[in-house]
């Protein structure tokens, strides 16, 4: 047993660790990568330790000391804080003391002052009931009531037309909009007395309005170079009652028609209807004689009037077209009793431009019925054709001048063609009654076949018009249709004429007169650009008569040459064996008769080209008889060539059959001549 138990110690004891054993596995087990191991170390290192055996026996005693001192410190630290602390609470608990007294002072007073505080507390309530009531009449009465001088200044015709005035006017205008909303309440007595009111008070505004601008309208200088800005702005506003508006410009345009009338009668007589004399101006009646600077003036006069009239007014209307226009619409929106007129036609926009154009007219209308009744009684007394049409011209180029200065619709522009419909109807007669004048001399036909005089007459007449007309304002193709009834009555007679007399002459004679009639005309109708129509319907008809010479002059080459007969025989054969086997058969081409027609064609050949000219002797271009006989020559040298040509080819047949060319008749043997020799003699 003793044994046995002995060595159970000594196992026991080997699987007991010694200190050293563990301190050694404990060293090992230890990561050094550990955080705090790692800050133990750096707080070592910064207390500089050194690793001696003392100093790792007395490090853990070194480091308890520390913490022991350090806590003492701590404890001694709280120990201050500790006394601060009784010290706080003494003085809280005074302060409660003195809390609770002055609650017990403040509920004494509240119950004695808690009566006084009610009532001014209703009366701060009251006060600021009366101040909003306060400020809801002073905004009411500012937004809904004229003031005194507001109305005098609105209503009071002493009063001037000025700024205050059209501020009250846009508040009275406002008044009236904001009253829709009081009416939108159910108590509508406030809103209505309102209403009337501030609408009786904008009526009278506008009637002050009307009865100012028409003032100023009878002093309005439009000489002046520029208009005021009051009148501008009164027509503007006024536009918004369209009736006063338009009865501004009714009286305005009856004012200025009475001033115009009156300027243009001064301008005429050199003295007023009323027979003051005006020395300034040089009277226009002195130029009567001169019947078309006479109404030249008249017209210059009543252009620049327009011209004047127009550049015054457009201040009052294109600056202000916009507004006016916008004033125009709401007028005629409030004006109920317009709706039903205005719903059958449409609503018609404010456009400034034309009732600009429509004022101008009508203001110049007394001056042109002044001009009209003397323009007529010039064109009634004028017995000059030339004059007649430069005065339709002058009209015509007035009238473009207003209709593009006011429309094309206005009354001066249809007055001025009334008058140039009147001009040209006097011009016709004239034409007329010069064409019968000449009935007589359409019948004798002038010697050596000159264009007789009329004609000459006639085109020095319409070339004269032709320039005055050249200097219309209207374009080519326009031109050219209008003037197509001054062709109708001052040319067609006389080339008429000139055709009736050609009816009685023998050609080529007709054709001669024709063409130097037509030749004259077509000189004088060439250098203006709006006749190309009548231009080319001359050369066709010059063209026409032309070939007509041409031909005449082909037959007597044909008849004097002695070929014209054998020519036709031969024409109707061609080139063919069978005919040509005719061609010796023929009488025309017998021995006897080919012999007479070469003698008569070499007596014809020497002389044979002037002859031929001296038919077209009377055919005053002597270019064109050149022209005119070559081409006849070249025709007869062509039917010469065939002739030749048939003649030779007989001869060969003729050969080719008998073989003996001694004892055949040559037809070329009989007739000798060849066509280059032609050609040469008729060069």
């Amino acid at each position: 047993m003793a044994s046995s138990g002995s060595a159970s110690t000594a196992s026991l004891a080997a699987k007991t660790p010694s200190p050293l054993s563990s301190k050694v596995t404990s060293v090992l087990s230890s990561s050094y990568a550990d955080t705090e191991f790692r800050e133990a170390l750096a707080l070592l290192d910064e207390r500089g330790v050194l690793n001696t055996p003392d100093t790792r026996r007395q490090l853990r005693l070194d480091l308890q000391k520390e913490v022991i001192d350090s806590n003492g410190e701590i404890i001694a630290e709280f120990s201050k804080v500790s006394e601060q602390l009784r010290r706080i609470g003494a003085t809280i608990g005074r302060l409660n003391e003195s809390f609770n007294e002055m609650k017990r002072e403040i509920g004494t007073a509240h119950q004695a002052t808690s009566s006084s505080l009610g009532e001014a507390s209703r009366l701060m309530i009251q006060k600021q009931q009366v101040e909003q009531k306060q400020t809801l009449l002073k905004a009411f009465k500012g937004n809904f009531i004229l003031s005194d001088d507001e109305a005098a200044a609105l209503t009071l015709m002493s009063e001037p037309v000025n700024d205050l005035y059209f501020a009250t006017l846009a508040k009275a205008k406002k008044i009236t909009k904001d009253c829709e909303l009081l009416l939108g309440f159910e108590n509508q007595t406030l809103g209505l007395e309102v209403m009337e009111l501030a609408s009786k008070n904008l009526n009278l505004g506008f009637q002050k309005l009307y009865k100012w601008v028409q003032k100023e309208f009878k002093t309005l200088n439009l000489e002046s170079p520029q208009i005021g800005s009051s009148i501008r702005r009164a027509l503007r506003v006024l536009a918004e009652r369209p009736t006063l508006f338009q009865n501004c410009l009714d009286y305005f345009a009856e004012a200025r028609e009475h001033i115009l009338s009156d300027s243009f009668y001064t301008a005429l007589t050199g003295s007023s209807a009323s027979g003051v004399e005006n020395t300034s101006t040089k009277p226009i009646e002195l130029a009567a004689h001169d019947t078309l600077r006479y109404v030249g003036d008249m017209l210059a006069w009543v252009h620049s009037a327009a011209v004047s009239e127009r550049e015054a007014l457009e201040g009052l209307f294109i600056g202000e077209a916009e507004e006016i226009k916008k004033g125009i619409q709401a007028g005629r929106e409030n004006e109920i009793w317009r709706l039903a007129d205005e719903e059958g036609d449409g609503a018609r926009d404010f456009d400034a431009v034309k009732t600009l154009n429509d004022l101008v007219d009508r203001d110049v209308s007394g001056a042109v019925r002044i001009l009209r009744q003397r323009v007529e009684q010039v064109i009634q007394t004028n017995e000059e054709t030339i004059l007649a049409y430069k005065l339709v011209n002058l009209l015509n180029f007035y009238k473009s001048m207003f209709s593009k200065l006011l429309g094309p619709g206005s009354s001066l522009v249809d007055s001025l063609g009334l008058l140039e419909a009147e001009a040209l109807r006097q011009f016709r007669s004239l034409a007329r009654d010069h064409v019968a004048a000449l009935q007589g001399d359409f019948v004798q036909t002038p010697t050596e076949l000159r264009p007789p005089e009329f004609l000459f007459e006639a085109l020095e007449q319409l070339s004269a018009i032709m320039k005055t007309y050249e200097t219309s304002l209207a374009s080519s193709a326009e031109k050219e249709a209008d003037f197509e009834t001054i062709m109708v009555e001052a040319f067609d007679p006389f080339m008429s004429g000139c055709a009736t007399m050609a009816q009685t002459l023998q050609p080529p004679s007709d054709s001669v007169f024709l063409v130097n009639c037509f030749l004259t005309a077509l000189n004088s109708l060439a250098p203006f650009e709006f006749t190309p129509t009548r231009t080319t319907q001359l050369q066709a008809k010059f063209e026409t008569e032309r070939s007509h010479l041409v031909e005449s002059q082909y037959v007597f080459f044909r008849k004097e040459s002695g070929l014209d007969a054998l020519i036709t025989a031969l024409s109707i054969l061609g080139n063919g064996a069978e005919d040509v086997e005719k061609v010796p058969l023929l009488e025309a081409a017998q021995a006897p008769a080919l012999t007479q027609a070469g003698q008569l064609l070499d007596d014809f050949l020497p002389s044979a080209l002037m002859d031929a000219m001296e038919n077209l002797k009377h055919l005053q271009d002597s270019k064109l008889v050149q022209q005119i006989t070559e081409e006849a020559a070249e025709r007869f040298c062509v039917d010469f060539e065939q002739v030749e040509e048939k003649l030779m080819l007989a001869d060969e047949l003729a050969e080719q059959k008998q073989g003996d060319a001694d004892e055949l008749q040559s037809l070329r043997a009989l007739f000798p001549r060849t066509s280059g020799e032609i050609r040469v003699l008729l060069s």
